[in-house]
């Protein structure tokens, strides 16, 4: 048996969050910050589903202060501490990087009934 591929199993979060492109969603990360631990929430549009296994990523976007910010993060990190859906989006696209050049109400997803 291949020893990475016991490790990757080993780190295999049991219950995943179902979620998917253009729900709107709220991820709790867990930060260090020298001595100390805290939760920060991180809210927005999920444009991106990357990979699969060990190393599947998602992309979140949110505007902040009128400035787009992205990040991206493992679905299986040990950081990721929750996913919640807020809302779900009616999209038809896999990827939705056309939202990176609208701002204000263009950059809305509609929202699944």
């Amino acid at each position: 048996m291949d020893p990475l591929k016991i490790i990757s199993e080993s780190s295999l979060k049991p219950e995943l969050p179902t979620f998917h492109i253009g729900d709107t969603v709220r991820v709790s990360v867990r930060i260090k910050e020298g001595e100390r631990e805290r939760i920060q929430v991180f809210e927005g549009t999920v444009i991106a589903q990357k990979h699969g296994g060990i190393s599947e990523t998602f992309t979140v976007r949110r505007f902040s202060y009128g400035v787009g910010v992205e990040r991206v993060f493992p679905i299986h990190s040990p950081f990721v501490e929750k996913v919640e859906v807020v809302r779900k989006g009616k999209v038809r696209r896999a990827k939705l990087y056309y939202l990176r050049q609208r701002t204000g109400k263009a950059a809305k997803v509609k929202q699944k009934l």
